[in-house]
């Protein structure tokens, strides 16, 4: 589940951090390709019934940060084949003009909990839906499904 090392960040900076204190564990390190210019971070919680699909698809105005607290998750970008997120892992999206095509419960027995911290455009909401014309517009930049 959880890894002392991750793939991204200087390799200085994460002995630094485990220095300062054993008990922290470094559960993601990425480079966000942008931050919102005075961004507004905003950190949620989503709580999924079994069997919800979760949101239509949407985009984030900047980068978000999740880690999954129970369950599992369907997670499908644009560009990245579908894949499940499951308890204890972390998944991110860069935001902008992407696409996230799914977030839903992966699990028709269980509850599905996660955290998410976005970065966002202060005055524009935290997601916006991508509406049917832009996502047949946009299908070249679907990744091939399972089963299609």
């Amino acid at each position: 589940m959880a890894k002392k090392a991750s793939t991204a960040g200087s390799a200085e900076s994460q002995a630094r951090l485990a220095a300062l204190n054993p008990a922290i564990t470094v559960l993601q390190s990425v480079k966000p390709p942008f931050v919102p210019e005075e961004a507004e971070a905003m950190t949620i919680r989503v709580d999924y019934p079994p069997g919800e699909r979760g949101l239509p698809p949407h985009r984030h105005s900047g980068p978000a940060f999740g880690f999954m607290l129970e369950g599992e998750m369907l997670f499908e970008l644009e560009g990245e084949p579908e894949r499940v997120i499951k308890a204890g892992e972390t998944f991110w999206e860069p935001g902008g003009d992407v696409i996230h095509y799914q977030d839903g419960n992966n699990r028709a027995d269980s509850w599905s909990r996660f955290t998410v911290t976005m970065l966002c455009v202060p005055g524009r909401p935290m997601l916006t839906l991508v509406d049917d014309e832009e996502l047949a517009q946009r299908r070249h930049l679907r990744a091939p499904r399972p089963g299609t």
